[in-house]
């Protein structure tokens, strides 16, 4: 009775047997799978419900070991919080203590006017009176002369203080110069070349050092700097004596040129 009972049922009790044929199946059409994903398979085909449980149990495990990191990372930075809070409260503490106490206000008293006593004036007499009007000189002959010797007196010092100005030197612009001066080729005698050029002699010019420079393939160009007068001796005309020298010399550029 309980046969007939169960095969009226609808009980699937070979279903393990089914799933390993699909997965021969899926193997067959897919290809071969990872040894990882076959052991897990067959570990979970093999384990059935019990390696379903540990599956489980393993997982909730993992949960709460990555659970207790987390706290512990949530723990940091609660810490490191607390502490910038406790830094940020001492520094604006300090920054109150630090500043400087408000100036009172300065009250600013008007001085009092002095009073002069009010005084009665004197009466002179008739004959002072006349005394003084004869004192006094109509035409200002005594000022005159005066004025007129302030007036020598001024002249002669702008005098002087021009002659001062004239003899006193004026400044000398100059500028510092920097030459970069080319051969023909690698066969060019670079001492040669730097004595022709420094044999160039002009008013206000002055050769200061120099070095050779490598171009490529072997050939070196001449690098000499030089000192000027802006208003004696220019660029172009420099250019032009060095030129001169064509047989060592094949161009002159100027790499600097900076006023003194």
């Amino acid at each position: 009775m309980a046969v007939d009972y169960f095969m009226h049922e609808k009980i699937w009790f070979e279903k393990y047997k089914y799933d390993d044929a699909e997965r021969r199946y899926y193997e067959q059409m897919n290809g071969p799978v990872s040894s990882s994903s076959h052991q897990q398979s067959a570990s979970t085909t093999s384990s059935g419900p019990g390696g379903d449980q540990n599956e489980l149990l393993s997982r909730i495990s993992h949960l709460e070991v990555e659970n207790q990191n987390l706290r512990s990372v949530v723990a940091d930075l609660q810490m490191a919080i607390f502490k910038l809070e406790s830094r940020l409260n001492a520094l604006e503490k300090s920054s109150t203590s630090h500043q400087p106490s408000p100036v009172p206000p300065t009250q600013h008293v008007t001085p009092m006017k002095k009073v002069e006593p009010f005084s009665v004036p004197s009466k002179k007499p008739a004959a002072a009176e006349e005394d003084d009007d004869d004192d006094i000189d109509l035409f200002g002959s005594d000022d005159e002369e005066e004025d007129q010797e302030a007036a020598k007196v001024r002249e002669e010092r702008l005098r002087q203080y021009a002659e001062k100005k004239a003899k006193k030197p004026g400044l000398i612009a100059k500028s510092s110069i920097l030459l970069d001066v080319k051969p023909w080729d690698d066969e060019t005698d670079m001492a040669k070349m730097e004595e022709c050029v420094r044999s160039i002699h002009m008013d206000g010019l002055v050769w200061g050092a120099s070095k050779l420079v490598p171009v490529g393939y072997g050939i070196k160009k001449l690098q000499i700097q030089c000192v000027v007068e802006d208003d004696k001796v220019g660029t172009d005309i420099l250019e032009e004596e060095i030129t001169k020298f064509e047989d060592y010399v094949q161009s002159v550029d100027i790499a600097a040129f900076n006023k003194i």
